[in-house]
């Protein structure tokens, strides 16, 4: 039975309750064109991806990829910006700041906004406004204009990181930590590729062209979604909607969206401050974009191997203790001993926030087993979470203006990470019947 044939026998209360959700819930009857052709009696093993699935992932891949170069393109290049344009610290850090708060403000309206056109329709309307902002780049003036890129790249980013983890769970359902693996540790390498090669860009190019050449990777990634939209699916494995939840009254809803906070304060902040202190610390733009690039690519290795070692128990809390601590002793070293050992304070800190993102993303998820609720649960805690880490680079920044030093900011965000142990150790398997029903065995 086609999706539009069951909803029409539904009563009409019922439909009138969920006609806002059904785009989020859409489902496709076609079977895949390989499998049809499958000969008798052959079967794909059951933890493979069908072909449908691997072109969905390579289109997630690839958009994640897009998430993150508009910000952190900007760090090794801020020396440069600032000695053509006014930009002081506390400005700059609005570049940061205004996309993340963002990302924030509209997870708790991207699934309603999503409705008329449907989730993965969305997307592609984003990854249009993600190229706009980006192509802006190349003829900024003045610091309004780069501002103004920036938050207008952010309301795009906000659209896509809302509506992709419940595209992931309804296309994925048992393998969705695995392709959050892929698509978390996908946003880290977009940041990673962007920080180590737009200062070499810069060295034959201008800044502006350095920044504006994003664009490149936005218009491919669209492509490549757009093609997946069209290629014949399987049917989704997303269940009917389920009651709304009042994510607003539950505390374990504000416990994630504050422990999601503070490892993304780590990951925003360094994002936006690392390069700069590097370049006070006496190395070149070249080098600070490197050095942002090496913890950027240890991001990347944790958002690999810590969600694949925390898939082997549903209790992930010692993984949660080993990447905190690993925070604290980074940023611990950063601010009172950066000469000391740099690269291996630049590492542990990589390695915890890489870490942290994914794992407070997985573990909100698991709280809740139906895809539309558990896209809802990460939108809130997303939404509370960016909003929050969202003033933490301005607060670096207006830091380092008053006391000419990063290192307070250091020392808070070395804090932050002991608030996140504390909160870690709540999240046992146990305390997620308590809040929400699951269906998943324990």
């Amino acid at each position: 039975m086609s999706v539009s044939s069951s909803r029409a026998k539904r009563p009409a209360a019922s439909l009138a309750a969920n006609a806002s959700l059904a785009p989020v819930v859409q489902t496709t009857s076609a079977n895949m064109a390989t499998d049809a052709a499958a000969l008798p009696g052959q079967s794909r093993p059951a933890n493979a991806l069908s072909a449908a699935q691997l072109l969905c992932l390579l289109a997630i891949v690839l958009v994640a990829l897009n998430l993150r170069p508009a910000l952190a393109a900007i760090g090794p290049l801020l020396q440069a910006i600032q000695g053509d344009i006014s930009l002081s610290f506390s400005a700059a850090s609005l570049l940061t700041t205004l996309p993340v708060l963002a990302m924030g403000l509209l997870s708790f309206v991207g699934f309603r906004l999503a409705a008329p056109l449907g989730l993965e329709r969305t997307v592609a309307l984003a990854l249009v406004m993600l190229a706009l902002a980006t192509a802006l780049r190349f003829w900024v003036p003045n610091a309004s204009w780069l501002i103004s890129t920036a938050l207008l790249a952010g309301v795009a980013i906000a659209m896509i990181q809302t509506l992709l983890p419940a595209i992931i769970k309804a296309h994925f359902a048992e393998k969705t930590p695995l392709i959050m693996g892929f698509y978390v540790t996908a946003i880290m390498s977009g940041a990673a590729i962007a920080a180590m090669s737009t200062p070499l860009m810069a060295s034959s190019l201008s800044w502006r062209m350095s920044l504006g050449s994003w664009v490149l990777l936005a218009v491919f990634a669209l492509l490549i979604w757009c093609w997946q939209l069209k290629a014949p699916k399987a049917a989704s494995q997303a269940e009917a909607p389920a009651p709304a939840m009042s994510f607003w009254r539950s505390k374990r809803s504000w416990q994630l969206a504050v422990f999601f906070a503070l490892g993304t304060s780590c990951y925003v902040s360094v994002l936006a401050w690392l390069a700069p202190y590097a370049i006070e610390q006496g190395l070149t733009a070249k080098q600070a974009g490197l050095l942002l690039g090496f913890l950027t690519s240890c991001e990347v290795v944790a958002g690999l191997f810590f969600p694949w070692l925390a898939m082997r128990s549903r209790d992930k809390r010692q993984v949660i203790a080993i990447l905190c601590l690993l925070q604290l002793v980074g940023f611990s070293g950063l601010a009172l001993l950066p000469d000391t050992a740099l690269l291996l304070w630049v590492a542990m800190i990589g390695l915890g926030i890489g870490g942290i993102f994914p794992l407070a993303i997985i573990i909100t998820m698991d709280h809740v087993d139906n895809p539309l609720q558990a896209g809802r649960l990460t939108a809130f805690v997303q939404g509370i979470g960016y909003i929050m880490a969202a003033f933490t680079p301005w607060i670096a920044g207006g830091l380092r203006d008053s006391l000419q030093s990063f290192t307070l900011a250091w020392l808070l965000l070395a804090a932050s990470s002991v608030l996140a142990l504390y909160l870690g150790t709540k999240f046992s398997v146990a305390s997620y019947r308590q809040h929400f029903a699951v269906t998943s065995p324990a």
